[in-house]
């Protein structure tokens, strides 16, 4: 038997992809709607962390 026969057997297969999708565009509209809402301090500040030396552990 094949894959695709499984999944036809299954009641209310079809709702799945259609709740995946829902939530992959929920989540990266949210992202978008952030990230143009965020404060740019914000931005750069996280930009420059691995430049940041004042954070650093001393090396013995």
């Amino acid at each position: 038997m094949k894959f695709i026969n499984y999944l036809q057997s299954i009641a209310g297969v079809g709702i799945f992809p259609l709740i995946s999708l829902l939530l992959f565009f929920v989540f990266f509209a949210v992202l978008v709607i952030w990230a143009l809402r965020v404060n740019k301090d914000y931005i750069i500040d996280m930009k420059n962390i691995p430049l940041d030396n004042k954070n650093e552990t001393p090396q013995l």
